[in-house]
């Protein structure tokens, strides 16, 4: 086992037993406050391969904006919530904060960042067009981890926190399945140009351990297989869209990996590129399908 691989499996026996307690036991508002720190980490290092190639962004506000995003994720959850218990009393009074004003927010803002700032007038386009595409690439989509942990269904056990596992553990699973195999017996290349290293056996791999981990957790949250295996394959079919995503913007910046704070794995945005993609297609199936039933 080479010694990059040993890195790799050390790290990850880690962070997952971390993550695994944090999204068991810890309330939704601490997952979001975990879930805005990590993004920002990942936005940031977004920003510095985006600033390789000569495209500065507006950092600070895109992070604030970034910690909004979750705050708005985490107040959803929460009326959401409340909504169920059948208190539309409240639901109706509450301020109804939504991703839109959060994101009108963000336009005002930067707005008068263009207007007051002194910077070149040449960086306007590049600074507000990567500081929005950091926003849409990374952060909105990787906010619907709050909202899969915030699910309430009363039950004997908390159904919002088996999901964000369910597909933590998808995502993990279907990674390793593809490392192990791509190396193993990859023969045909996924994405040669963006990514050399991926082969459409680790892509299949992928699939049949996330397929396996639906099987898994449908007999643990009870629900239905067809939907449980359906959000399984969509999970991996996202996240290894994620991946690639990164993989293009990594090869576009002219860079090995996004950062160097995860030993074997690189950067933060390295770790969740396919949990970015694959939180949200888990979320919205979820949302539009499974929730009906409730």
């Amino acid at each position: 086992m080479s010694s990059g691989t040993q890195a790799r499996l050390l790290t990850a026996a880690v962070l997952i037993p971390l993550a695994v307690v944090a999204v068991w036991f810890g309330p939704n508002w601490l997952v979001a406050a975990l879930a805005a720190s990590i993004a920002v980490a990942a936005l940031l290092e977004f920003f510095a391969m985006a600033a390789r190639v000569g495209l500065p962004a507006y950092r600070f506000w895109s992070c604030l904006a970034a910690v909004a995003i979750f705050g708005q994720q985490w107040y959803a959850s929460r009326v959401a919530s409340i909504a169920r218990l059948g208190d539309l009393l409240y639901n109706a009074r509450s301020p109804q904060v939504t991703l839109e004003v959060i994101l009108f927010g963000f336009l005002l803002g930067i707005a008068a960042i263009v207007l007051a700032s002194r910077r070149p007038v040449s960086e306007v386009f590049s600074s507000v067009s990567i500081s929005a595409a950091g926003l849409v690439v990374i952060v909105l989509p990787f906010s619907a981890v709050v909202r899969l942990h915030g699910v309430d269904i009363p039950g004997p056990q908390p159904l919002g926190p088996q999901l964000l596992l369910f597909t933590l553990v998808l995502v993990w699973v279907g990674d390793s399945a593809a490392f192990f195999a791509g190396r193993g017996i990859g023969r045909w290349k996924l994405a040669p140009l963006i990514s050399p290293n991926k082969t459409w056996e680790g892509a299949c791999a992928n699939l049949l351990g996330a397929l396996l981990v639906g099987a898994v957790f449908g007999y643990w949250t009870k629900i239905p297989p067809a939907h449980i295996l359906a959000m399984s394959a969509l999970g991996s079919f996202a996240g290894q869209v994620g991946d690639l995503l990164k993989s293009a913007f990594k090869r576009s910046a002219g860079v090995k990996d996004s950062g160097t704070i995860l030993p074997g794995h690189g950067g933060i945005l390295d770790r969740i590129d396919a949990l970015i993609f694959a939180a949200p297609a888990v979320w919205y199936y979820f949302q539009w399908v499974v929730l009906k039933k409730y």
